[in-house]
């Protein structure tokens, strides 16, 4: 490798701000649902909870951050919100 190129940056696990960003079909309880399943698989910051809708209300953004243990937590935790059909991206 040259000097000019560059290498993605590496996580360093544990991460202990780890942002989570999810974007979704707006509805009732989406924004619980996001946080239940982070729940179950890392502990979540509620005070970074940020939500907030498109401007036409089609989306709701979702984002919090956690401690992310290592890749496979990670993985782990997109295929499952992603797996309720409501979720479009995670980020």
């Amino acid at each position: 490798m040259t000097d000019t190129e560059v290498k993605p940056p590496k996580i360093e696990f544990p991460c202990a701000d780890y942002p989570i960003k999810v974007i979704g079909d707006t509805g009732a309880g989406f924004s619980a649902l996001v946080i239940s399943i982070l729940e179950k698989h890392a502990e979540v910051d509620h005070a970074t909870l940020a939500e907030r809708q498109s401007t036409n209300g089609k989306y709701t953004t979702i984002q919090l951050h956690i401690i992310a243990t290592g890749q496979d937590q990670l993985y782990d935790i997109n295929s499952e919100l992603r797996a309720t059909g409501q979720v479009h991206m995670v980020l």
